[in-house]
């Protein structure tokens, strides 16, 4: 797992500004959040997978009792998939120009829906009525890209948490744009996962200042669990 460390100044500055609090949710309302569970796929899992990030086989179950806490309350699962369209790499030229022409056809290759790479990981814990979403990009709100956006707005849901791999690309694309869409974010520190401890920890650092409310696993579950027992709906306690 990594090595978590949050600039202590950053959360002695976020304590006073929130009335010596540091997290901004401790309830949830059921019908009106989502776990977004973001590219844990064979192509990103796997021992030599083409992107493999080997702590993200760590977080697992860290993922899953999030997911298990999510359904127990009421909530929306869904896993996100990394996708490569056949036009990939003409729509998105300025990604796929980095790499070899060998290394771009075998990239497109692996993320293809339907190829083993794509599959979820098989030590998730997916179950019919969780939803599945595929993205074309980094970030699962650029338009055009991905329907997350609108099926979260058919839903009415207006809290997400984040897990998945990486925490400093795919993931904090995603919260990032969540909240400037006026989603309210969590972002769980230690169920996503990058390839080293330096990335994931800045990522942890920009989401904590300004984009979400960081929580670990245990802290999220517990915020969970109090919401199950009084039914009551999300609230922000610097308020």
């Amino acid at each position: 797992m990594h090595r978590i460390e949050v600039n202590p100044d950053l959360i002695q500055r976020l304590t006073a500004e929130r009335g010596g609090r540091l997290h901004l949710f401790d309830e949830f309302q059921p019908s009106r959040l989502a776990h977004l569970v973001i590219d844990l796929q064979n192509g990103f899992m796997e021992p030599g997978a083409p992107v493999e990030v080997p702590l993200a086989r760590e977080i697992v179950p860290g993922v899953n009792a999030i997911s298990n806490a999510v359904r127990a309350l009421g909530g929306t699962n869904i896993f996100v998939r990394f996708t490569t369209p056949k036009d990939a790499l003409e729509s998105w030229s300025s990604f796929y120009s980095r790499f070899s022409p060998v290394a771009r056809a075998a990239h497109q290759a692996a993320f293809a829906p339907g190829a083993h790479y794509w599959d979820l990981w098989p030590d998730l814990d997916v179950r019919d009525t969780d939803l599945k979403i595929n993205k074309a990009r980094f970030g699962a709100f650029i338009p055009g890209t991905c329907d997350l956006h609108q099926v979260l707005q058919n839903r009415q849901i207006d809290t997400l948490i984040v897990t998945g791999t990486l925490t400093n690309c795919c993931c904090e694309s995603t919260a990032r744009d969540a909240m400037q869409l006026n989603y309210k974010v969590v972002f769980v520190s230690d169920a996503n996962a990058a390839l080293s401890d330096a990335e994931h920890n800045a990522t942890l650092n920009n989401m904590c200042a300004l984009f979400a409310d960081v929580m670990s696993t245990a802290e999220l579950i517990t915020a969970l669990s109090a919401s199950s027992a009084t039914g009551r709906r999300l609230v922000n306690p610097a308020t």
